[in-house]
């Protein structure tokens, strides 16, 4: 990797915990200069403007939680198993976040909903790519006879996301991750009673 190249990653990793935890909205070019320890120009020398840096730093964070999901379910050959290590991978973020501010998805879908369309398009791109994941388990699941083959997918998969980024808003709000600990464990019940054979 050039020095480039390297600067370029430390001003997308930087940027994204920076957005993640103040906003889009919230954060200056002044913020970003704080940060990276960067002049303006250093950060416009590999991004044409505080539109585009926010597009790839979603990108750059996106990028790191899939790598651990893809990581925790790589290592699971039983469909509800691989829907745990999901889990478990969203629990241990609250606690020691890959990237600071929580969930990047969840907080940029909320920042993004009337206020920035280039980046709300990008969270529902992301949100589509975690729900395949999601529906690539579950349907290999069935094939194999782990899951009950009446199981609606999309219905699951709403339910599953709906209650992990719910649980995972509360905790943050709330300073205890007790609630996504709550959450895991009903989801836990779900699958256990309503889709493993």
């Amino acid at each position: 990797m050039s020095k480039g190249e390297e600067t370029k990653e430390k001003i997308l990793q930087q940027a994204a915990e920076l957005f993640n935890q103040q906003g889009y909205a919230g954060s200056s070019i002044s913020d970003i200069m704080r940060v990276t320890g960067l002049q303006k120009g250093g950060i416009y020398n590999h991004f044409k403007s505080k539109d585009e840096l926010a597009l790839q730093a979603f990108d750059f964070a996106i990028a790191q939680l899939r790598q651990h999901y893809l990581a925790a379910v790589g290592t699971k050959r039983h469909a509800v198993e691989r829907l745990q290590a999901i889990f478990d991978v969203f629990h241990s973020n609250i606690n020691n976040p890959i990237i600071k501010g929580g969930c990047p998805l969840l907080n940029t879908a909320v920042e993004s909903d009337d206020a920035h369309p280039a980046l709300r398009k990008r969270t529902q791109q992301a949100m589509n790519s975690w729900r395949q994941l999601f529906y690539r388990i579950i349907q290999k699941g069935i094939e194999k006879g782990e899951i009950r083959s009446t199981v609606d997918a999309d219905q699951v998969i709403t339910i599953i996301i709906s209650t992990l980024e719910g649980a995972a808003m509360m905790s943050k709000l709330y300073g205890d991750s007790i609630h996504l600990e709550r959450a895991i464990n009903h989801l836990t019940n779900y699958i256990d009673s309503q889709l493993r054979i």
